[in-house]
Protein backbone atom coordinates (compact mmCIF):
# COMPACT_ATOMS: atom_id res chain seq x y z
CA UNK A 1 0.00 0.00 0.00
CA UNK A 2 1.53 3.14 -0.51
CA UNK A 3 0.33 6.63 1.14
CA UNK A 4 -0.89 9.27 -1.05
CA UNK A 5 1.20 11.85 -1.77
CA UNK A 6 1.47 14.74 -4.22
CA UNK A 7 4.21 14.52 -6.60
CA UNK A 8 4.76 17.97 -6.98
CA UNK A 9 8.30 19.23 -6.26
CA UNK A 10 7.85 22.65 -7.30
CA UNK A 11 4.85 23.46 -4.08
CA UNK A 12 6.78 21.25 -2.24
CA UNK A 13 9.91 23.12 -2.70
CA UNK A 14 8.28 26.72 -2.08
CA UNK A 15 6.47 25.23 1.30
CA UNK A 16 9.66 24.76 2.46
CA UNK A 17 11.45 28.04 1.38
CA UNK A 18 8.72 29.77 2.89
CA UNK A 19 9.38 27.76 6.28
CA UNK A 20 13.31 28.44 6.27
CA UNK A 21 12.70 32.24 5.12
CA UNK A 22 10.70 32.77 8.22
CA UNK A 23 12.95 30.62 10.43
CA UNK A 24 10.22 27.81 10.71
CA UNK A 25 10.82 24.02 10.60
CA UNK A 26 8.80 20.91 9.23
CA UNK A 27 9.18 18.05 11.45
CA UNK A 28 6.83 15.27 9.60
CA UNK A 29 6.60 11.62 10.97
CA UNK A 30 4.45 9.70 8.92
CA UNK A 31 1.96 6.73 9.67
CA UNK A 32 2.31 3.65 7.61
CA UNK A 33 -0.53 3.36 6.68
CA UNK A 34 -2.26 5.49 3.34
CA UNK A 35 -5.02 6.39 4.97
CA UNK A 36 -5.44 8.54 8.35
CA UNK A 37 -6.99 11.05 10.12
CA UNK A 38 -5.06 13.79 11.17
CA UNK A 39 -5.87 16.46 13.94
CA UNK A 40 -4.40 20.23 14.16
CA UNK A 41 -3.58 21.60 17.18
CA UNK A 42 -3.65 24.09 19.14
CA UNK A 43 -5.74 26.17 16.30
CA UNK A 44 -6.20 29.82 17.76
CA UNK A 45 -5.69 31.44 14.20
CA UNK A 46 -7.03 31.80 11.20
CA UNK A 47 -3.10 31.63 10.08
CA UNK A 48 -3.09 27.92 11.51
CA UNK A 49 -4.90 26.81 7.96
CA UNK A 50 -1.42 28.23 6.38
CA UNK A 51 -0.16 26.26 8.36
CA UNK A 52 -1.38 23.27 7.46
CA UNK A 53 -1.00 23.58 4.16
CA UNK A 54 2.57 23.65 4.13
CA UNK A 55 2.35 20.54 6.24
CA UNK A 56 0.31 19.49 3.15
CA UNK A 57 3.14 20.32 0.66
CA UNK A 58 5.91 20.40 2.44
CA UNK A 59 5.73 17.20 3.09
CA UNK A 60 4.02 16.26 -0.01
CA UNK A 61 1.03 15.11 1.34
CA UNK A 62 -2.18 14.48 -0.22
CA UNK A 63 -3.95 16.17 2.45
CA UNK A 64 -7.62 17.09 2.48
CA UNK A 65 -8.95 19.20 5.45
CA UNK A 66 -12.21 20.23 7.04
CA UNK A 67 -14.01 23.75 7.44
CA UNK A 68 -17.02 25.20 8.31
CA UNK A 69 -19.26 26.15 5.78
CA UNK A 70 -18.89 29.90 5.54
CA UNK A 71 -15.26 29.68 4.68
CA UNK A 72 -16.33 28.09 1.56
CA UNK A 73 -18.49 30.90 0.06
CA UNK A 74 -18.00 33.05 -2.66
CA UNK A 75 -15.40 34.69 -3.57
CA UNK A 76 -12.93 32.20 -1.85
CA UNK A 77 -15.14 28.71 -1.59
CA UNK A 78 -13.75 27.49 -5.12
CA UNK A 79 -10.37 28.50 -4.06
CA UNK A 80 -10.71 26.53 -0.45
CA UNK A 81 -11.99 23.46 -2.34
CA UNK A 82 -8.91 23.16 -4.43
CA UNK A 83 -6.63 23.36 -2.30
CA UNK A 84 -8.16 20.69 -0.21
CA UNK A 85 -11.10 22.19 1.77
CA UNK A 86 -13.98 20.01 2.21
CA UNK A 87 -17.05 22.49 4.25
CA UNK A 88 -19.13 21.36 6.77
CA UNK A 89 -22.62 22.68 8.18
CA UNK A 90 -21.67 22.43 11.73
CA UNK A 91 -25.49 22.55 12.57
CA UNK A 92 -26.39 20.38 10.63
CA UNK A 93 -28.11 16.93 11.71
CA UNK A 94 -26.83 14.68 9.34
CA UNK A 95 -24.53 11.86 10.61
CA UNK A 96 -21.33 13.62 9.79
CA UNK A 97 -18.99 10.63 11.15
CA UNK A 98 -20.80 7.72 9.25
CA UNK A 99 -20.57 9.42 6.49
CA UNK A 100 -16.42 10.31 6.80
CA UNK A 101 -16.19 7.03 7.63
CA UNK A 102 -17.79 5.23 4.53
CA UNK A 103 -15.46 7.75 2.83
CA UNK A 104 -12.85 5.95 4.35
CA UNK A 105 -13.98 2.78 3.49
CA UNK A 106 -14.59 3.28 0.13
CA UNK A 107 -10.75 5.02 -0.64
CA UNK A 108 -7.55 3.06 -0.66
CA UNK A 109 -5.94 6.53 0.11
CA UNK A 110 -7.27 9.38 1.79
CA UNK A 111 -5.62 11.62 4.51
CA UNK A 112 -8.51 14.12 6.42
CA UNK A 113 -7.15 16.68 8.52
CA UNK A 114 -9.63 18.26 11.19
CA UNK A 115 -9.23 20.64 14.06
CA UNK A 116 -10.44 19.11 17.33
CA UNK A 117 -11.20 22.33 18.98
CA UNK A 118 -13.38 23.48 16.01
CA UNK A 119 -13.00 26.98 16.43
CA UNK A 120 -9.98 29.64 16.99
CA UNK A 121 -11.92 30.79 20.29
CA UNK A 122 -11.00 29.12 23.62
CA UNK A 123 -12.97 25.79 24.23
CA UNK A 124 -13.41 23.91 27.29
CA UNK A 125 -13.33 20.62 25.58
CA UNK A 126 -12.72 18.85 22.25
CA UNK A 127 -14.80 17.64 19.30
CA UNK A 128 -14.20 13.78 19.49
CA UNK A 129 -15.70 13.21 15.68
CA UNK A 130 -12.34 12.76 15.00
CA UNK A 131 -11.63 10.04 16.96
CA UNK A 132 -14.85 8.11 16.11
CA UNK A 133 -14.22 8.63 12.49
CA UNK A 134 -10.26 6.82 13.03
CA UNK A 135 -12.02 4.31 15.44
CA UNK A 136 -14.87 3.46 12.97
CA UNK A 137 -12.68 3.47 9.99
CA UNK A 138 -9.77 1.69 11.51
CA UNK A 139 -7.47 4.18 10.89
CA UNK A 140 -4.91 5.71 13.05
CA UNK A 141 -4.98 9.12 13.87
CA UNK A 142 -2.10 11.31 13.19
CA UNK A 143 -1.20 14.57 15.62
CA UNK A 144 -0.60 17.58 13.48
CA UNK A 145 0.88 20.57 15.03
CA UNK A 146 1.73 24.12 14.57
CA UNK A 147 3.80 25.17 18.07
CA UNK A 148 4.70 29.13 17.87
CA UNK A 149 6.94 28.57 20.82
CA UNK A 150 9.64 26.91 19.11
CA UNK A 151 8.50 27.78 15.38
CA UNK A 152 8.14 23.99 14.32
CA UNK A 153 4.92 22.75 12.11
CA UNK A 154 4.21 18.96 11.27
CA UNK A 155 3.36 15.44 12.27
CA UNK A 156 4.06 14.08 15.45
CA UNK A 157 3.40 10.17 16.20
CA UNK A 158 0.52 8.42 15.20
CA UNK A 159 -2.18 6.96 17.95
CA UNK A 160 -4.26 3.83 17.09
CA UNK A 161 -7.61 4.39 18.83
CA UNK A 162 -8.55 1.91 21.21
CA UNK A 163 -11.86 2.51 22.28
CA UNK A 164 -10.88 3.71 25.53
CA UNK A 165 -11.35 7.03 24.71
CA UNK A 166 -9.68 8.95 28.84
CA UNK A 167 -6.94 6.68 27.60
CA UNK A 168 -6.37 7.69 24.26
CA UNK A 169 -7.25 11.18 25.06
CA UNK A 170 -4.37 11.10 27.85
CA UNK A 171 -2.24 9.96 25.24
CA UNK A 172 -2.83 12.66 22.73
CA UNK A 173 -2.96 15.39 25.82
CA UNK A 174 0.46 14.27 26.56
CA UNK A 175 1.94 14.96 23.32
CA UNK A 176 0.41 18.38 23.08
CA UNK A 177 1.67 19.70 26.34
CA UNK A 178 3.87 22.89 26.64
CA UNK A 179 2.94 23.76 22.62
CA UNK A 180 1.54 27.45 22.06
CA UNK A 181 -0.23 28.33 19.52
CA UNK A 182 -0.60 31.70 17.96
CA UNK A 183 -2.78 33.32 20.49
CA UNK A 184 -1.92 31.32 23.70
CA UNK A 185 -4.53 32.67 25.80
CA UNK A 186 -7.06 31.43 23.56
CA UNK A 187 -6.16 27.75 23.88
CA UNK A 188 -8.33 25.42 25.89
CA UNK A 189 -7.78 22.40 27.65
CA UNK A 190 -7.49 19.27 26.01
CA UNK A 191 -10.30 17.37 27.43
CA UNK A 192 -13.79 15.49 26.98
CA UNK A 193 -16.94 17.16 27.18
CA UNK A 194 -18.37 16.07 30.76
CA UNK A 195 -21.19 13.19 30.09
Amino acid sequence: MELSLHNNSFSQALALATLRLNSWKLDVTLPASPKFVMIGAPHTSNWDLLSALLIKYGAGLNMRWIGKDSAFHWPLGGVMRRLGGIPVNRHSSHNFVSQVVETFNRLENLVIAISPEGTRSKTHYWRTGFYYIALGAGVPIALGFVDYGNKVVGIGPSITPTGDIQADFARIKDFYTGMKGRHPKLQGEIKLRPD
